[in-house]
């Protein structure tokens, strides 16, 4: 089978533990053998980071910023276990939040139904998206442990100095805990013209989840500011094509998500989404089924992950020589997303059907019984499930099946 070529390089961001191993085997046995890619490499492993004290992770994000389209391993994001275990200079920050904050930009998390994965939810019968802001907020906080009584304030000063703000948070009669965090207009409004953007080329309708009856100054001013380039940029486009936008209460907008069967887009602002996709994901029957891609307010630049973490457990069991039957669908799925961006940008038809074929293969292997072990006890007691590369064989197989017939 002659090689599709790709005229434009994709970065690519390895990663660790078992997904690194999954990675690997999805280049050698998925990739490779089909096209005649060009693939700017960074390892962002954990011993990669510390070696070059994360500066690794940065070069990598404006690598993106450059080229336009990344895919990306799992990565560990270290706590004060891993920091021993791998013995490191000191606790790096999560790489996807390095990269969020460089590119900007809004993550996009989608489930990728199976018909025969049960649902926990099963009205939901359309995926969810949900659009998580990936600025600010708790993951930009500064938080403390206030040592005993005391008084906290918070207080703002002009760069010029020509005015202050100060404000009484509160007077503490012993210790406690304390935290303050912030956002900005600008990345507001991008987060609000990416999810809408978003909306308007899935045809979905959009709704945005705060708590601006608690917090009216804060989740106020993003209500506001959707509002405000909702209606100056993208009111007649939804109007057009018969779709909506609206505010919603978050716990108004989880309840009636429960209820509705699908196709709408949920923009929640930074941790809401961070908890709601994860909420999302194992309504729709497991977290191995989800896709996630950072995409710019332009639209021009994507980075294409899967949602899960480094499963470790199952790369425990691969150091002591034990067959794993892990999932690769979300990390195959990294890499179509990235690639179908690419084929987008540079007009490769034959690009575009390579990566929607491979997305639909998956699906398809899956509903006709060949599995990984995390979905067969789903299915049921009956279902038999295969091992990690087992299964990327059974999708190679049948991939391969696909693209000859056409």
């Amino acid at each position: 089978m002659t090689k599709i070529k790709v005229d434009n390089p994709i970065v690519e961001l390895d990663g660790d533990e078992m997904t690194r191993i999954i990675w690997q085997m999805i280049k050698d046995k998925l990739i490779n053998p089909y096209l005649d890619i060009d693939l700017n490499y960074y390892d962002l492993g954990i011993e990669s980071r510390d070696e070059t004290e994360d500066k690794i992770t940065v070069d990598a994000a404006n690598a993106i910023r450059e080229i336009g389209v990344g895919v990306k391993c799992a990565t560990i994001t270290p706590d004060e276990a891993r920091v021993e275990e791998f013995d490191l200079k000191r606790m790096y920050r999560s790489p996807n939040g390095t990269i969020r904050n460089i590119l900007g930009g809004t993550v996009f998390r989608q489930p990728i139904i199976c018909s025969n994965v049960p649902r926990l939810v099963p009205g939901w019968t359309d995926p969810i998206v949900i659009g998580r802001h990936a600025f600010g907020d708790q993951y930009r906080a500064t938080d403390f442990v206030v040592p005993g009584k005391g008084k906290l304030t918070m207080r703002w000063e002009a760069e010029d100095g020509s005015d202050t703000k100060e404000f009484d948070v509160f007077d503490f009669p012993g210790g406690g805990i304390a935290m303050s965090m912030y956002n900005l207009d600008d990345s507001i409004r991008d987060f609000a013209r990416a999810c809408m953007l978003y909306a308007l080329d899935l045809k979905w309708p959009l709704y945005l989840s705060t708590k601006n009856t608690i917090m009216k100054a804060y989740d106020g001013r993003f209500k506001d500011l959707f509002q405000e380039v909702f209606d100056a940029e993208f009111k007649e486009r939804f109007d057009a094509l018969g779709i909506g936008y609206e505010h919603r209460l978050i716990d108004d907008m989880v309840a009636a998500a429960l209820k509705w069967p699908g196709k709408f887009v949920w923009a929640c602002k930074n941790y809401d989404g961070d908890v709601q996709s994860d909420t999302v994901a194992q309504g729709f029957g497991s977290l191995g089924l989800m896709t996630s891609v950072l995409l710019t307010p332009d639209g021009k630049t994507i980075e294409a992950e899967a949602a899960h973490g480094t499963v470790t457990r199952h790369y425990r069991a691969h150091q002591r020589g034990e067959e794993t039957s892990t999932n690769s669908i979300a990390s195959i799925f990294a890499w179509t997303r990235g690639l179908s961006k690419r084929a987008e940008i540079d007009g490769n038809d034959k690009l575009q059907n390579f990566a929607t074929t491979l997305e639909k293969i998956c699906v398809s292997t899956v509903e006709r019984g060949s599995m990984t072990k995390d979905l067969a006890l789903l299915v049921g007691a009956q279902q038999g499930w295969l091992s990690t590369e087992g299964f990327l064989d059974k999708v190679n197989e049948n991939l391969e099946a696909a693209l000859s017939a056409q």
